[in-house]
C-alpha cells in the first residue's frame, strides 16, 4: 500500500525537521520545502495528500504570504486538505485561514500530537491509509504529554538538537522525565540505530564507577576473572546517558573530562588507548554550578557537559498538563490489565491543585494505585485524598507557601546530618542562590528579558541584577 505523502512548507528548518520526524513515525512520507512557489508547483503536479504550511512563506509575486497560496491550491486540488500553522496568533490570521479554505488552523506553539491527529482525520476522510507505524517512544511504553508553554519550549529545543551531536545536560527534579527526554534525543536522531545506554551515577559504589564506565581487563583487580566491557564500549556509535551526573566522584570526573577532550579512554588494568564515538547526554536533579562553587564538581567538566542545557519543569509549573497526563496513565493501566477508571470533575480539580513533589512519576504511580485498589469505576475526590494522605503520611496541602516549601527542604537536608557531622561551612551562601536564581529567571521571563523592567520588578539596581545574572550563571538568551 502506498504511503500518504505529507507536504511540509515552513521557512523555519527546525520546525520542518521535527515535523518530518513526526510524520515518518506515523508511517507517512514527508516532502519538505522552504519556498511557497515550490509548494504550489507540487500541488499542481498532483503530489501530496495533505499540506502543512506556515503563513510566513517566501513566495513569488503576486503572492505575499503562505495564505495567499491557498486559493490557487484549492483551484488546482479542491480536495487537498491544507493545515495552516502560524506564529501570528491573531484573530485575523485565523479568520483569513478559514476564509482561504484551510482544513485546520493551529497557532504556534502547537501540540505536535494534535496536529498529527488532524492530518490523520483528513487522510481518513479521503480514504487514505493512516497508522502504519508506531512512534518509537510509544513502542517503549513512553510518551510525551503536554501542551503547556514550558513543554512547547522543550519540543522546540529537541527539534534543534536531534540532527547534531552537541552534549546536552538535562536538569529537573526527580520524576520529571529526564531520561524520557534523553531517549527522545537518541530515538529521533541520526544515532537511533545504535545503542542507547543509561547509567545512574548515584546507584554505583564510588570505587566501581571507573570500571563501569570504561570496563576492565582480566586480572585488573581481585575478582576480575575475565575482561568486561564498559558503558562507553557498549554505547559505541550511539548515546551514553549519564544520569545523576552530580553524584560522580571527582576522580571519575577527571577521566570523563579526558574522554570528552580527546575522544579516547583506557580500560581499568589496560594500556591501550581506545577511540570512542558516542553522544553524551547527562541529567541531574542537583544544581551543578553550586557543586562547582562548593568544590564538588569540576568547573572545566561542567562547561564541557553544559553545552546545551535543558530544564524539565516540575508539574506544579505546568498544571495544565496534569489532567491529560492522568488520563493517559489511566489508559495505560487499563491496557496492562487493570480495571478501567475515569476521574470525576472534583477529582480532576484536586489533581491539578496538588503540588506533586514526585512529579510525573508520582502521578503515574497514583493513577495505577487507584486503578488497582478502588472498585468504583469513577474515582472520586475522597479516594484521591485518601491515597495522597497515605503516601505522604499526612493530609496533603494543595499549595504550600514558599516559606513552608523552603522549610521542608531544609528539614530533609538537616535530617541527613547528625550533631557530630553538621553540613559543611558556607550553607548560607549555598542556600540563598537556590532562591535567587529561579526568582530572577522567572522575572526575566515575565519581562521577556528586559533587564531594566526586571530590576524594577525585583526592586534592585540594574547593575546589581547584571552581576547576579553573571554570578548565578543565568542564560538570558531567548527570554
Amino acid at each position: 500500500m502506498t504511503q500518504p505523502i505529507i507536504l511540509i512548507a515552513d521557512d523555519d528548518k527546525a520546525i520542518c525537521t521535527v515535523l518530518s520526524h513526526a510524520v515518518r513515525r506515523r508511517g507517512w512520507e514527508p516532502l519538505v520545502t522552504h519556498h511557497g512557489g515550490t509548494l504550489l508547483d507540487w500541488a499542481r503536479q498532483g503530489r501530496g495528500d495533505v499540506i502543512i504550511t506556515d503563513v510566513r512563506m517566501p513566495v513569488a509575486e503576486p503572492h505575499t504570504s503562505g495564505l495567499d497560496l491557498l486559493p490557487d491550491i484549492r483551484k488546482a486540488r479542491p480536495d487537498l486538505p491544507v493545515i495552516v500553522i502560524s506564529a501570528q496568533n491573531t484573530l485575523s490570521t485565523a479568520v483569513h485561514a478559514n476564509d482561504a479554505g484551510a482544513y485546520e488552523y493551529m497557532p504556534k506553539p502547537f501540540d505536535l500530537n494534535v496536529l498529527l491527529d488532524h492530518v490523520e482525520k483528513s487522510l481518513e476522510r479521503a480514504g487514505k491509509p493512516t497508522h502504519t507505524a508506531l512512534d518509537p517512544l510509544e513502542r517503549n511504553g513512553e510518551h510525551f504529554i503536554g501542551t503547556s508553554p514550558a513543554m512547547q519550549d522543550i519540543y522546540r529545543t529537541l527539534a534543534r538538537l536531534v540532527n547534531n551531536d552537541l552534549t546536552v545536560t538535562i536538569s529537573g527534579e526527580s520524576g520529571t522525565g529526564k531520561e524520557l527526554v534523553a531517549r527522545a534525543l537518541h530515538q529521533l536522531g541520526k544515532r537511533k540505530a545504535a545503542p542507547f545506554v543509561a547509567i545512574n551515577m548515584a546507584a554505583i559504589p564510588r570505587e566501581l564507577v571507573e570500571s563501569e564506565l570504561f570496563g576492565y581487563e582480566k586480572g585488573a583487580f581481585t575478582g576480575a576473572l575475565q575482561r568486561k566491557s564498559g558503558k562507553f564500549e557498549q554505547a559505541e556509535g550511539g548515546t551514553l546517558f549519564l544520569d545523576e551526573i552530580g553524584d560522580m566522584p571527582m576522580d571519575a570526573q577527571t577521566k570523563l573530562l579526558r574522554v570528552l577532550q580527546q575522544g579516547e579512554y583506557i580500560t581499568v588494568g589496560g594500556t591501550r588507548l581506545i577511540k570512542t564515538n558516542v553522544r553524551i547526554v547527562c541529567a541531574t536533579h542537583r544544581d551543578l554550578m553550586q557543586l562547582v562553587k562548593s568544590g564538588d564538581f569540576r568547573e572545566d567538566l561542567y562547561y564541557r557537559l553544559n553545552v546545551v542545557p535543558i530544564r524539565i519543569p516540575p508539574l506544579r509549573e505546568r498544571r495544565e498538563d496534569i489532567a491529560p497526563l492522568a488520563q493517559y496513565f489511566l489508559r495505560r493501566a487499563a491496557e496492562k490489565g487493570l480495571p478501567s477508571k475515569i476521574l470525576d470533575a472534583e477529582t480532576t480539580v484536586a489533581l491539578c491543585e496538588y503540588n506533586w513533589p514526585g512529579n510525573v512519576r508520582e502521578l503515574e504511580n497514583m493513577m495505577y494505585r487507584l486503578c488497582a485498589l478502588y472498585s468504583e469505576s469513577i474515582i472520586g475526590k475522597e479516594a484521591l485524598l485518601s491515597e495522597m494522605s497515605a503516601s505522604q503520611g499526612d493530609a496533603p496541602v494543595p499549595a504550600a507557601t514558599l516559606e513552608k516549601n523552603v522549610e521542608g527542604h531544609l528539614k530533609h537536608y538537616f535530617a541527613a546530618h547528625t550533631s557530630d557531622h553538621l553540613p559543611p561551612p558556607g550553607l548560607y551562601d549555598r542556600i540563598l542562590p537556590l532562591v535567587e536564581k529561579p526568582l530572577i529567571e522567572m522575572t526575566l521571563r515575565a519581562t521577556q528579558g528586559n533587564q531594566v523592567k526586571a530590576a524594577h520588578v525585583l526592586g534592585i539596581n540594574r547593575n546589581t541584577l547584571r552581576k547576579k545574572i553573571a554570578d548565578l550563571g543565568i542564560d538570558v538568551e531567548g527570554m
